[in-house]
């Protein structure tokens, strides 16, 4: 697990260790502030996913959400209650990959067949199709300004598209093996993608199709990266597994950045302090 802030890279510490977190690895996770409470989600190959409250530094669990499979469909659910509000088919191909939209509007999904799908959250029908080349999607992300969708795919393409015409803005430069995580800045700026050719990098996506800077670090296969709320760091985690002892997946800020928390095939979730610059 690594941070990166200018070019510099800083281990944090650990705070908190959630051994068996699941029976299985854990392949993604969020971090929420739901009211005053702030809520984390982890998401396991055991078909689950786990609802968890931080508080006084250590995790309690608040629900499990059961009835997953690779069954090519989207569940909804309200946190709160633990309970399912819809199930979304999506079709004979499979979504592997999913973000909301800014505005909580829609469910978007990338396919192996290489279509950006959004979903309706009211109605769960799909109301729109983007075309990605037909390259496998591994990653989406959406902008914080609503205006934006991104794509990464097995061939390493990473191609951004305006949410209002549906249409490529660009298709970057980017890898020549898969992008794994995408992430765009909180102020819908910028854009950086991991790759399992262990760099990330950073896009003025509009005003460019080439990368701005290329951070290496990492030993392996760069799996998640996400920015930080105030817009200064990055963090990233892969198959190089530091601190985990296998390799990690997904990792996520708080609401104020001064925590993190990551999600490993070692079945644990790692919450850790983040010295605010």
């Amino acid at each position: 697990l690594r941070k990166m802030n200018a070019g510099t890279q800083v281990q944090y510490s650990v705070v908190h260790k959630q051994e068996k977190a699941h029976e299985d690895s854990i392949w993604s996770v969020a971090w929420r502030k739901c009211g005053t409470e702030d809520i984390i989600v982890s998401g396991g190959v055991d078909d689950l996913v786990k609802v968890w409250v931080w508080r006084a530094d250590h995790l309690e669990m608040r629900s499990i959400l059961e009835g997953h499979q690779l069954d090519s469909h989207i569940k909804l659910w309200d946190l709160e209650r633990g309970r399912q509000l819809k199930d979304i088919e999506t079709g004979p191909v499979d979504s592997w990959t999913l973000c909301f939209t800014a505005d909580s509007r829609y469910v978007v999904s990338g396919s192996q067949s290489g279509a950006i799908n959004l979903f309706s959250v009211e109605n769960g029908r799909k109301e729109s199709s983007l075309d990605a080349r037909g390259k496998f999607l591994l990653s989406v992300a959406s902008s914080a300004d609503g205006k934006h969708l991104a794509c990464g795919s097995s061939a390493g393409l990473v191609s951004v598209f305006d949410v209002t015409t549906g249409k490529v803005v660009g298709n970057l430069d980017a890898h020549a093996m898969p992008v794994r995580s995408l992430s765009f800045s909180p102020d819908s700026q910028l854009l950086v993608s991991a790759s399992d050719d262990g760099t990330l990098k950073m896009f003025d996506f509009l005003h460019s199709t080439s990368a701005v800077g290329t951070l290496a670090g990492h030993a392996s296969w760069v799996l998640g990266v996400t920015f930080s709320p105030d817009n200064t760091r990055l963090a990233s985690a892969g198959a190089d597994h530091h601190d985990h002892s296998d390799q990690v997946w997904s990792v996520r800020y708080n609401s104020n950045g001064s925590k993190l928390v990551s999600a490993s095939n070692d079945k644990a979730l790692h919450v850790y302090e983040c010295p605010m610059i």
